[in-house]
């Protein structure tokens, strides 16, 4: 019973965002933006605006596979949208760069989330095998409150990933006018798109908060 009250909704809600995203997606990535800029171009111009000259952009493989590496200062853009002209193009690239702009001006969620890496990790690492502990050593409540401790980890790093992703969308679609990119009437387009990815980090953490709970209250009983 427990389990279809907590997490049968969270899974719906993953579903149901991923289906979002794949939608919207879908939708803007065949409407070409009148200016004809590329999302590479896209993101380079913002960052050069905001004086960033030592971050690569690099085109990968897959699809929405975009993302920015603080690390080693490189921004990821899937082919589709590094080579492409769409609103969703436009908007997954400069939303990209808005995580650079963040690293740049020392953005405090991102320091946060970059600082809980590591430990996030550990924690994902810890997780499958305390499950499997549990089949063969451990009691159940111990695995349970391990396993409830590492979700925990895993959902304070999801909810400090809420106001970095709000962020850098805000700070694209800012940015994505003021430079001229696209026009106003545009604007919807990447608003909807980034509006629809945004959803998979809310369902991400709510998922992260279900499963916390539902192995707290596990161990308890």
């Amino acid at each position: 019973m427990l389990f279809f009250l907590i997490l049968i909704p969270t899974i719906l809600l993953g579903l149901w965002a991923q289906a979002q995203v794949s939608g919207t997606y879908n939708k803007y990535v065949k409407i070409p933006s009148r200016g004809g800029i590329t999302g590479a171009e896209a993101a380079a111009y913002v960052m050069q605006k905001a004086g960033i000259n030592d971050v690569q952009i690099v085109a990968t493989q897959g699809r929405l596979t975009d993302h920015y590496d603080p690390t080693h200062k490189r921004l990821v853009l899937s082919e589709e949208n590094y080579r492409g002209t769409s609103l969703a193009a436009l908007g997954v690239a400069a939303h990209e760069a808005g995580h650079a702009i963040q690293h740049k001006v020392g953005y405090s969620m991102l320091q946060a989330r970059m600082a809980l890496v590591p430990v996030t990790n550990i924690a994902s690492q810890i997780l499958p095998i305390s499950l499997f502990a549990g089949i063969f050593f451990l009691p159940f409540q111990q695995v349970f409150m391990v396993v409830a401790i590492c979700y925990a980890v895993l959902t304070l790093f999801q909810l400090i990933t809420l106001p970095v992703e709000f962020d850098a969308s805000v700070r694209a679609k800012q940015e994505l006018v003021g430079l001229g990119i696209i026009g106003e009437d545009e604007l919807v387009g990447v608003r909807k798109t980034l509006d629809a990815a945004a959803w998979t980090y809310v369902a991400a953490f709510i998922s992260s908060l279900a499963w916390m709970v539902y192995y707290f209250l596990a161990a308890r009983r």
